[in-house]
């Protein structure tokens, strides 16, 4: 179930799926000796979304290599940025990437599914970035879990996929520490 905090700015609320803190795993195609893309890594990744009353969502993601054994090992990424969407459905997101690339996305939500499909429509790079065209991704809420997956492009190579990923919503304890304490006494008995 969807839930809408009722502080949610009205323009958000086709978005209130992807409201939370979620963590998951996926795979990333990483660039090799062979080419972009072509080193496979499972990843771990914590992802938020918040909101603070204003017309836009807060997005903040990091992600890591796992190892054989699920592991954490090395950062991977660092994303965080900003969401919002019009009242024709129409989203745009600007996110900042600790690879020392800014981009601006365009998307809509799908109408008939909690789905975003974005695709980048500016791009800038520092000097230090490793080259970098573009890409698209794919964000849906399916059977209570975040899913995604992105694609991306360089000068060599056109859209190829990128990562993907999993993601369970975190819950907060204290939320689940007050519906405990609001059961009647017969259903605490069942906990001890």
């Amino acid at each position: 179930m969807i839930e809408i905090p009722s502080d949610l700015h009205p323009d958000l609320v086709p978005l209130a799926f992807l409201l939370g803190n979620w963590t998951g795993a996926g795979v990333a195609a990483l660039d090799g000796d062979e080419g972009p893309g072509t080193v496979q890594r499972n990843f771990g990744q914590e992802v938020s979304f918040t909101h603070d009353g204003r017309d836009f969502l807060e997005y903040v993601s990091h992600s890591w290599v796992l190892n054989d054994e699920g592991i954490k090992t090395d950062p991977l990424e660092t994303e965080t940025g900003y969401w919002r969407i019009d009242r024709d459905r129409q989203v745009e997101v600007v996110m900042i990437r600790d690879q020392g690339v800014a981009e601006v996305w365009y998307g809509e939500l799908a109408e008939d599914k909690p789905q975003v499909d974005l695709a980048t429509d500016a791009i800038a790079r520092t000097a230090s970035a490793a080259a970098y065209n573009g890409g698209k991704r794919l964000y849906g809420y399916v059977n209570s879990d975040l899913m995604w997956v992105g694609e991306r492009s360089t000068p060599e190579s056109p859209l190829y996929p990128y990562m993907s990923a999993q993601l369970r919503k975190l819950v907060d304890p204290s939320e689940w520490a007050k519906d405990v304490a609001d059961l009647p006494d017969d259903g605490i008995a069942f906990f001890k």
